[in-house]
């Protein structure tokens, strides 16, 4: 609900180059539990000019705490939750074997092309054929 509300009434009105650091761990299935404080995760995205520009964390190495994690997201997509997703069996199997402390950026060069050129709309800078309207 929280993030909804972000989302929905704080993300558009971030003009300046803005971080916004750690996601409550509902939303973040994949990240690293915060080192200290509960509920949150290490995790952080770039916004400029109510655009989001990057999305980071620190990859959650615990098998145990990821399965977790995985059968909430199950529970929540079969509940109906379009974005939640399933157990990933293949992936915990892997952490199992260990995975050493991991992180990932994410940067959207599309959306960046985006802020430069002032276009509105990612369909102004990359040519998806099958959004483009016929002309």
């Amino acid at each position: 609900l929280l993030n909804v509300g972000f989302e929905e009434l704080c993300e558009g009105a971030l003009r300046q180059p803005t971080f916004v650091i750690d996601y409550p761990v509902e939303v973040s299935p994949l990240a690293k539990p915060h080192r200290s404080e509960p509920g949150l995760v290490e995790r952080f995205e770039l916004f400029v000019v109510g655009r989001e520009l990057a999305n980071a964390f620190s990859e959650l190495t615990d098998p145990v705490d990821q399965r977790a994690r995985f059968e909430a997201q199950a529970a929540k997509k079969a509940a109906g939750d379009e974005e939640a997703c399933g157990v990933d069996e293949d992936f915990l199997g892997a952490l199992e074997h260990g995975l050493p402390p991991t992180a990932g950026l994410g940067i959207g060069v599309d959306r960046l092309v985006m802020l430069l050129a002032n276009a509105p709309s990612i369909r102004d800078v990359i040519a998806f054929p099958l959004l483009k309207p016929d002309a």
